[in-house]
């Protein structure tokens, strides 16, 4: 894992964990190693995991360790949400995005529409940090939520995004140093899973 990846993941864990003193150590860190509009996008995207307040916590920590003001409003489509929400949902989920779908419906149908349009089509779709890392950094949030099912997803879709098995084992290795005992084994148990369908497959 390079050090802009990792820089990247250990500012979601922090966010994730909703330790300040890891999350402002993280943000320092990431100055060094990854662009600004790097930082911010995953900054964003965490509301989608952590919620919005502590995505707002977190960026107002930024703003304020980094003295960089907030860029301009994004001037998206909304329209092209929904398309470019299939598009990034279909390649997270490859094969699998009808089933997946299916089971959102199955839930609630607002909810797995808000889920393409929302969470793939307005924040993990955007423009400004690649798809992988994005992946990525959504593991990291994952890992320390009662999660499974959905850390489970966001591994495989880091490999459908285009990682490579080698890269998830760098994250799932980083991040298993960084969590507790329990964290840890959902972590590792899942990536196992993973790695073992697609040796079947």
């Amino acid at each position: 894992m390079d050090d802009r990846t990792r820089a990247l993941v250990d500012i979601s864990l922090a966010i994730g964990l909703s330790d300040a003193f890891k999350l402002e150590t993280a943000l320092q860190r990431a100055v060094e190693f990854a662009a600004v509009t790097e930082i911010e996008e995953a900054l964003l995207q965490s509301h989608l995991f952590a919620g919005y307040p502590a995505a707002l916590n977190a960026l107002g920590t930024w703003r304020r360790l980094s003295g960089i003001a907030a860029p301009p409003a994004s001037t998206d489509d909304t329209t092209e949400w929904r398309a470019r929400g299939r598009r990034t949902f279909e390649q997270v989920y490859g094969a699998q995005h009808e089933k997946l779908s299916d089971n959102a419906k199955a839930v609630h149908p607002d909810i797995a529409q808000w889920m393409i349009d929302d969470g793939y089509g307005k924040v993990i779709g955007r423009p400004g940090l690649d798809l992988v890392t994005r992946e990525m950094c959504i593991i990291a949030l994952l890992t320390v939520q009662d999660a499974a099912p959905q850390l489970y997803s966001h591994l495989r879709g880091a490999v459908n995004a285009g990682a490579s098995e080698e890269e998830v084992d760098d994250v799932v290795n980083h991040l298993a140093g960084a969590i507790d005992n329990a964290r840890r084994q959902v972590l590792q148990t899942q990536w196992a899973a993973v790695r073992a369908r697609r040796q079947v497959n």
